[in-house]
């Protein structure tokens, strides 16, 4: 793991300021742990933050997902609960409303990752995704796991059979994105959103980039 800023509230002030308004922001700690470890300074964020914040790592549990969507956050993300607690994801969905929850779905060779990429399961992403819609999700941040932090480009064969099969569904790409180029590609699948994280630090895409993608897309 890579230290960019010692500071992840100013970071988020300078990301605001720059014209992105919408931050996607990851509890590492949580993840692996699946408890709240940073309350402290997501809340922080929260405040400082003036656009769209969503937020991920540890929510396995109602209290917790309750807990960051009390505070502010427009939107969490649930990852391995989906898989290991389907019931809590629908009784969530059915209490915020897909707006305000997304599915986290990890994987590696088309396979369900799960806490904090440390387990491997045996669903398939594409299943996974199939059985939340039934319970009224929406939305799902795909990473390929093995594409995560690479800078190779996202998976776009995974993407593809995804978006065509899963048409109802609206995939935001993660993992691998490393340039406009990679952009340009995903539109073309149909994706619309997209995470960005490394590529941003590498300053392979800059945050005005960013900045004009969203302003082109609203």
């Amino acid at each position: 793991m890579t230290l960019i800023n010692k500071d992840p509230v100013i970071q988020a002030e300078n990301i605001y300021a720059t014209g992105v308004h919408h931050l996607h922001l990851v509890d590492l700690d949580g993840a692996k742990s699946g408890q709240v470890e940073n309350y402290l300074i997501i809340k922080k964020i929260r405040q400082k933050f003036q656009g769209f914040l969503e937020l991920g790592g540890g929510i396995r549990d109602q209290k917790t997902a309750k807990t960051y969507l009390d505070m502010g956050i427009d939107r969490v993300i649930i990852g391995s609960a989906a898989l290991e607690d389907p019931d809590m994801v629908k009784e969530l969905l059915q209490q915020y409303g897909a707006e305000r929850i997304v599915i986290g779905v990890d994987g590696k060779d088309g396979k369900v990752a799960v806490n904090g990429w440390l387990e491997q399961s045996d669903v398939s992403m594409e299943q996974l995704i199939k059985e939340m819609i039934k319970y009224g999700a929406k939305s799902f941040i795909v990473t390929d796991v093995k594409r995560d932090g690479t800078m190779e480009g996202p998976n776009l064969d995974l993407l593809m059979k995804l978006t065509q099969k899963l048409p109802q569904a609206n995939i935001v790409a993660s993992g691998g994105v490393r340039d406009l180029k990679d952009l340009h590609n995903l539109k073309a699948l149909g994706i619309r959103d997209v995470i960005i994280g490394k590529a941003l630090y590498e300053k392979t895409i800059t945050l005005e980039n960013i900045a004009e993608v969203e302003r082109n897309a609203s």
